[in-house]
């Protein structure tokens, strides 16, 4: 718990210099780039494509998921999506709020909410709705991936087991 703690932190301060100073005011074309990009990813997500939507992390991404552990491998990443875009009753999508290039253009953060609804053990829809954050990267040839991705509902957490999913991501 206090490595991934202190990883956090570690990647809180690095943001911070990364995007002490952002272009997204100055350059709107890559701030729409990150913007279409992202709700491409929470299109792919809506149509419960497993393959398009894993595809937008990169290799060595990092996904932050709510109530779980870490996912820090591509197979995890891809365990991870396959147990949520198999949950049964499954609407998921989210929208970018906000968006901030870095100076150097190569990365970009944003955060937005996300609604979500599976149903549970009963067969009853579970609605879920909540905040994002994710990191983007700029990948040779222009295109962009996740490096990290980090949700988390604004509802209090269930006292009882929700449907596999349900609670999760955006």
């Amino acid at each position: 718990m206090k490595t991934k703690l202190l990883f956090l932190s570690g990647c809180i301060v690095l943001l911070s210099f990364a995007f002490g100073a952002t272009v997204s005011a100055a350059d709107p074309k890559l701030e729409q780039a990150v913007r279409d990009t992202d709700a491409q990813w929470s299109a792919a997500a809506g149509t419960k494509d497993l393959e398009k939507t894993i595809s937008y992390y990169a290799d060595d991404a990092i996904v932050l998921p709510a109530h779980r552990p870490a996912a820090t491998t591509k197979e995890a990443i891809r365990n991870l999506w396959k147990e949520m875009l198999a949950s049964p009753g499954l609407a998921i999508s989210w929208k970018a709020s906000n968006v901030e290039i870095a100076k150097s253009g190569e990365m970009a953060y944003l955060h937005g909410t996300y609604e979500f609804t599976a149903n549970d053990a009963s067969g009853k829809p579970v609605n879920d709705h909540g905040k994002y954050l994710i990191v983007w990267k700029k990948q040779r040839g222009g295109t962009w991936k996740v490096a990290a991705d980090i949700w988390n509902s604004d509802l209090p957490v269930p006292t009882s087991s929700p449907a596999p999913g349900a609670a999760e991501r955006k």
